[in-house]
């Protein structure tokens, strides 16, 4: 060794030293942006939850725009109305000047690149599938241009009859005796239509497509009058009529599900008849609200679903006076997808369990995503719930929960808006047989005539009144997906509507 490398060499480790804790400290400063900005309204993905390509294409631009940073020629606002745009601009989430340095912007942006991968793990099909033959396939063809797309779908046990709206905006009703019967056409589609004693509600979304307006519609029909709610409704997609707290006067929970914002709202009679508003959740997303006293103290309490962002189960506590306790009991990875639950009681303990479904794809992350499914989350008795089970299933985005064949356990359908049509196009729709509760062992089965057409929602009832438990189906025809040339042909030619599973148990 020279004189000079001699003289130098113990500067060596050192220059290495300096280089590793540099980049130690800005893994860590890289790992704190993270956890900071991406875990500040929901639970952090993880950056290995969604494929390179889609964060960097999809995710990040708009991300940064929420950071009040445009990059890449990205812009929340393009292609809005004026109307729009002022409402997007209200809402705050795309602030005008950035909350982030660019410094740190690219810190977090690289992070999450270099950690991404460049695909995602398949789920693969290790179930055996079988034909369903516990169950006969009816599948049914209404005439008329707008049939084929429905984006409510009820089954009415009481009437023995099945509610339908499409896109047009027209509510029908189908029964085994009188077919097809049309009840009313309204100025947007219907997303809930219930009957009490003395009225109609019914539920009009307004914008199908995200939107900030607040175009949607409630209206209350009486005998000798109709009265619309005064105030608009931000997209909402689902209603609870009930009288919650049991002074003879229905309230209305409404869903708003909304798009950038949105809110649970709880509508209450006032004595001239019409209706206050109350807001319960505070955020977007909320899909379908039930109501059960989940605390034994006689009081009708509120279970909702929330999927935009903060994906969540969320129990309301009902208190005096109409006021509301929230508690979050179960909170979802953002990326899940949550579509839609169902409680039930799974072990016969009296406790009320929850069966959630995860696998809504039509955002800006579309990739088969193998933590779709349907997840089984039990209650111990004091409203905490254990995840027990998940069943992996692509795009799964209905459940219906019931003891099906009446065996003493409980089955389940599930139903896929986003299959893998190159792959598993039949697992549109599955039924798991339960063969043993305890162990959560299932037989699954699919239906060869679920390929003659692309199932959107699902219900279930004893359509035919013979005593078990049917399962309705319903399609839409308008692309979410791409799907196989040979499949688009067949929707095309069979041009179904409706597929009823008649349960042959009976």
């Amino acid at each position: 060794m020279t004189p000079f490398f001699k003289k130098f060499a113990f500067l060596v480790p050192g220059f290495f030293m300096v280089i590793v804790s540099c980049d130690s400290n800005k893994q860590e400063q890289q790992l704190a942006l993270y956890q900071s900005h991406c875990a500040r309204c929901h639970i952090a993905p993880e950056m290995d939850d969604l494929p390179r390509g889609i964060w960097e294409e999809a995710i990040l631009p708009d991300m940064a725009a929420r950071m009040g940073i445009r990059e890449d020629g990205y812009d929340p606002l393009k292609g809005l109305s004026y109307e729009e745009m002022e409402a997007v601009i209200k809402t705050g989430i795309y602030p005008l000047t950035p909350t982030l340095s660019m410094e740190d912007w690219q810190l977090l942006k690289a992070y999450i690149l270099e950690n991404a991968p460049d695909s995602l793990n398949t789920i693969t099909n290790q179930h055996k599938d079988r034909e369903l033959r516990k169950f006969a396939p009816e599948l049914i063809s209404f005439e008329g241009p707008s049939r084929r797309s429905y984006a409510f779908l009820e089954f009415q046990q009481e009437a023995g009859k099945l509610l339908m709206g499409d896109m047009s905006g027209e509510l029908m009703s189908y029964g085994i005796e009188n077919g097809l019967e049309s009840i009313g056409k309204f100025e947007s589609l219907v997303v809930a239509h219930e009957k009490t004693a003395e009225n109609t509600f019914i539920t009009t979304i307004g914008n199908i497509h995200p939107s900030a307006l607040s175009k949607g519609k409630a209206y209350r029909i009486g005998a000798s009058d109709t009265l619309i709610l005064g105030q608009p409704l931000h997209r909402p997609v689902h209603t609870l009529i009930e009288d919650l707290d049991k002074d003879g006067k229905e309230e209305m929970v409404i869903s708003e599900f909304g798009d950038l914002t949105g809110e649970l709202s709880l509508f209450i009679q006032n004595d001239s008849g019409y209706y206050d508003k109350k807001t319960l959740l505070n955020q977007p997303g909320t899909i379908r609200v039930v109501s059960e006293d989940m605390d034994g103290d006689g009081l009708r309490d509120l279970i909702a679903l929330t999927s935009q962002g903060d994906e969540t189960i969320t129990i309301l506590y009902q208190k005096k006076d109409l006021s509301f306790e929230a508690q979050k009991v179960l909170r979802f990875n953002p990326v899940y997808g949550s579509s839609w639950f169902e409680l039930m009681d799974y072990e016969g303990d009296g406790d009320l369990d929850l069966v959630t479904v995860h696998g809504d794809n039509a955002d800006k992350s579309y990739v088969q995503k193998p933590y779709h499914g349907m997840r089984l989350h039990l209650n111990d008795g004091q409203n905490n719930f254990t995840e027990v089970f998940f069943y992996p299933m692509n795009g799964a985005t209905r459940v219906v929960a019931s003891d099906f064949d009446q065996d003493g356990d409980m089955d389940f359908g599930l139903l896929s808006t986003f299959p893998d049509y190159e792959n598993a196009a039949k697992r549109t729709f599955v039924f798991l047989d339960n063969t043993d509760s305890e162990a959560f062992q299932f037989d699954s089965f699919t239906v060869e005539d679920s390929l003659k057409a692309k199932w959107f929602l699902m219900d279930k009832g004893d359509v035919d009144a013979d005593g078990d438990t049917d399962i309705i189906l319903s399609c839409f025809s308008l692309p979410f997906i791409p799907a196989p040339q040979k499949l688009a042909d067949l929707w095309n030619k069979e041009a179904i509507d409706l597929m009823i599973l008649e349960n042959k148990l009976k």
